[in-house]
């Protein structure tokens, strides 16, 4: 079972060090996209080491905007150029609850199914309709863009979906086949008013790759859970922070990732995850 992690990544770079050890595998390959904002020169290891490699093409990435599916797309190119089973995408900010070895174990178990968090925009994930029905700019900077954006959605007709596909999503993070990846990559280039819709969408890593399996010949092949631990109980625009408080839950999820960790504020949850992970007896 050969995996390929593909990392995005913008800062941290201790942080990133040590997830990109918690996965080292003889099977794994560690592919990392960092921000173009980011200083390469602050992550002299990524290209260090014999198991992990830098995606070549990066993006300047935009909080909610579609620069981020850029960034994964361009993951997905540079690992489709390999021989992989899976790919599994994970942020800086994540770290496995699991072995290397039970991971690879794991997939090897469930060989051909994918796994991602995907619910009905229109029936379970309401909150997400006005990303699709409205036009938003969050991916250009020019002046008087949010004014453009206000004029936009008073006076232009509602958006609807491209190529009549039935939206889903919700978590960004996954944990895909090949297969699937190639999938993916062929459908957009084949479907570029997909990709001009969602250039218009908040967040729309939260929803094309899910909509793009749901409506393909992949959906009987989709799990419909992520594999991580995230804790959104505060309610806020990003999951909280987990400390040590939190192991227990972690723990007992059954979760093979969980996020967000945070190295500088709160090191020693690692640390014990690390010991848990490696006697597990204990």
């Amino acid at each position: 079972m050969k995996i390929a992690h593909l990392i995005l990544a913008h800062a941290a770079p201790a942080q990133l060090a040590r997830l990109a050890g918690a996965l080292d595998h003889d099977d794994a390959h560690i592919f990392v996209h960092l921000d173009r904002k980011a200083d390469l020169k602050a992550f002299p290891f990524l290209n260090a080491g014999k198991n992990g490699s830098l995606v070549p093409a990066r993006v300047d990435v935009g909080w909610g905007a579609y620069s981020i599916v850029e960034a994964t797309l361009q993951g997905f190119r540079h690992i489709a150029q390999s021989d992989f089973d899976y790919v599994n995408l994970l942020s800086g900010a994540d770290y496995p609850l699991r072995s290397a070895a039970e991971i690879h174990d794991f997939l090897a178990g469930h060989e051909g199914e994918n796994f991602m968090e995907y619910y009905s925009v229109h029936r379970e994930w309401t909150e997400a309709i006005t990303r699709l029905t409205e036009y938003h700019l969050t991916n250009y900077s020019f002046p008087g863009k949010h004014a453009a954006q206000k004029w936009m959605n008073k006076l232009l007709p509602a958006r609807t979906m491209p190529a009549g596909l039935e939206p889903v999503g919700r978590s960004q993070w996954m944990t895909l086949t090949m297969d699937a990846v190639r999938y993916i990559l062929r459908y957009l280039e084949e479907h570029p008013e997909v990709v001009r819709f969602f250039r218009l969408t908040w967040a729309p890593d939260e929803i094309i790759f899910q909509t793009i399996l749901y409506n393909s010949p992949f959906r009987s092949s989709l799990v419909n859970d992520n594999l991580r631990y995230i804790d959104w109980s505060k309610g806020q625009a990003s999951p909280k922070v987990l400390t040590e408080d939190d192991l227990e839950r972690m723990w007992a999820s059954g979760k093979l990732f969980a996020r967000k960790f945070d190295l500088a504020r709160f090191p020693d949850v690692v640390d014990r995850l690390d010991a848990r992970i490696q006697h597990p007896q204990l």
